[in-house]
């Protein structure tokens, strides 16, 4: 199987005053091409510091981050850039929609950043934005629509130029039952590409069928691997 992400040894620490916590201790864990999997765990046990280490959001204290076969830890912050922007989707709690744009115009973010010309990319993320359930406001601004239209929107400005990673915080949290599984349904189809890994931290366990593989996480570490019913 094609390695897409892999954590070697990851721990972080934060300071307060004197005081240093350990959030994260020593985490080893290898994501695959062709595979959705979920981080899974109570509030608190790591999950989204995690998650922003592997997208580079933040530094472990020690430790190392692989993408692609590529040392992530150490390289150069605009090298670090270049990779998230080409091959990286995030899909976090906060939308960060451009209050200025449309949601086509918004969702069409990362291909203008891409060279691509904005009537060339509003087209390409109006066909996305239909798939889930947006067609109709395509050419809304952000403050005319709700929390779960601008998530939605979100979601595609990840998807839309089609990078090997996307990591996901909570990507149903806002999202009624039916537009949820619209949204897995969309990120199945991205996992199961043979160069494409997804990585959903959630606590809905209402999706927990779209995973190939769940990590059970608790207090800075992962207790249990389960990959399609078979626990390790």
């Amino acid at each position: 199987m094609q390695t897409v992400i892999e954590t070697r040894n990851i721990s972080k620490d934060f300071s307060s005053g004197d005081e240093t916590m350990r959030v994260l201790h020593g985490i080893s864990i290898t994501l695959y091409a062709g595979e959705l999997t979920m981080l899974v765990g109570p509030s608190g046990c790591g999950k989204t510091t995690l998650l922003s280490i592997i997208s580079g959001i933040l530094r472990s204290t020690e430790g190392e981050v692989w993408i692609g076969g590529r040392d992530v830890t150490h390289m150069k912050d605009r090298h670090k850039v270049l990779l998230r922007r080409e091959e990286i989707g995030f899909i976090f709690q906060q939308y960060n929609l451009l209050p200025a744009l449309t949601a086509a115009e918004n969702a069409a973010v990362p291909l203008v950043a891409a060279g691509m010309p904005l009537g060339t990319a509003s087209k390409k993320a109006k066909g996305l934005l239909a798939q889930v359930g947006m067609g109709d406001h395509a050419h809304k601004l952000p403050r005319q629509l709700s929390g779960g239209q601008q998530q939605r929107v979100a979601i595609v400005r990840a998807l839309i130029h089609e990078p090997r990673l996307i990591v996901c915080d909570e990507p149903t949290a806002a999202l009624d039952a039916a537009t949820g599984n619209s949204v897995m349904e969309l990120l199945r189809n991205i996992a199961s590409k043979p160069d494409s890994a997804v990585l959903v931290v959630t606590h809905d366990n209402r999706i927990y069928h779209f995973a190939d593989r769940i990590l059970h996480m608790s207090d800075g570490r992962i207790e249990r691997d389960e990959r399609k019913g078979v626990a390790a």
